[in-house]
């Protein structure tokens, strides 16, 4: 069964926690003083936007995406944010109407990154900054023990016929640059594992979204042997599940 909206929301909050350390880098890092308009294109159900809002009370921030359900769930449960439905290709927005423009895990399901890119970058103002949050690479996923490397295969497999790009995230900065923005900064993200972000309830929301990715390429009883092995492996604190996620970070020309 598909995942609901709100199951969908749970996801991009999880997926909205993996970035927190990342988003407090650069607000309070990088000498941004106090922006007062940002923009997240590709909000979803608004999980990012509404965290920023709330990072940055001063900042008016708007989210825009395509879908239109997810977008009508944004509106109902946050009030602190304006949400719009456009296409990142052509954003219904003039130039320079904003001091910082960001995505989050978006990049790769469009067809032309760049084109969204210089679209960012042109909504932009001169000196503002244009972010790409979190970017994955699953062409180098790891998954330990070996018994559950089909999972991962699987998963890169069916994201490739649902139309990502699974190996935008090592690309990034060649993206940016193709789009005309110098990066200022680029790295990895630290693994939620790694950064202490994974418990329980985020290991079983993964499995929800592994059997919403991969629908029948598994029956059940092999589902079962996998979620066995995955649980031997964390209970002897040898199960890895990693996949390479990167960001930049980069200003536009004055």
């Amino acid at each position: 069964m598909p995942l609901s909206v709100e199951e969908w929301h749970n996801r991009f909050c999880q997926q909205a926690r993996w970035t927190e350390p990342l988003r407090a880098h650069f607000f309070f890092r990088r000498n941004l003083g106090n922006p007062h308009r940002i923009l997240e294109v590709g909000c979803g159900t608004g999980a990012v936007s509404a965290s920023i809002a709330r990072e940055q009370p001063s900042a008016k921030v708007a989210g825009l995406d395509l879908d239109l359900p997810r977008l009508q769930f944004a509106r109902s449960h946050d009030s602190a944010c304006v949400y719009a439905a456009g296409d990142a290709r052509r954003l219904p927005f003039p130039a320079g109407a904003f001091d910082i423009v960001l995505c989050h895990f978006l990049l790769l399901w469009i067809p032309s990154p760049v084109k969204a890119l210089r679209e960012m970058a042109r909504v932009a103002r001169p000196g503002g900054w244009v972010l790409a949050l979190a970017e994955p690479d699953y062409t180098a996923r790891i998954d330990s023990p070996a018994t559950l490397e089909p999972l991962g295969a699987a998963q890169t497999e069916a994201l490739r016929r649902q139309g990502a790009d699974d190996s935008l995230g090592r690309h990034l900065a060649e993206v940016f640059a193709e789009a005309g923005l110098g990066v200022v900064e680029t790295g990895v993200l630290a693994s939620p594992e790694a950064a202490g972000k994974q418990n329980d309830a985020d290991s079983e929301f993964e499995w929800k979204i592994l059997k919403e990715d991969t629908g029948r390429s598994f029956s059940e009883s092999e589902w079962e042997k996998f979620r066995r092995a995955d649980s031997a492996a964390r209970r002897r604190g040898e199960r890895i599940l990693y996949v390479p996620t990167y960001y930049c970070f980069a200003r536009r020309e004055p």
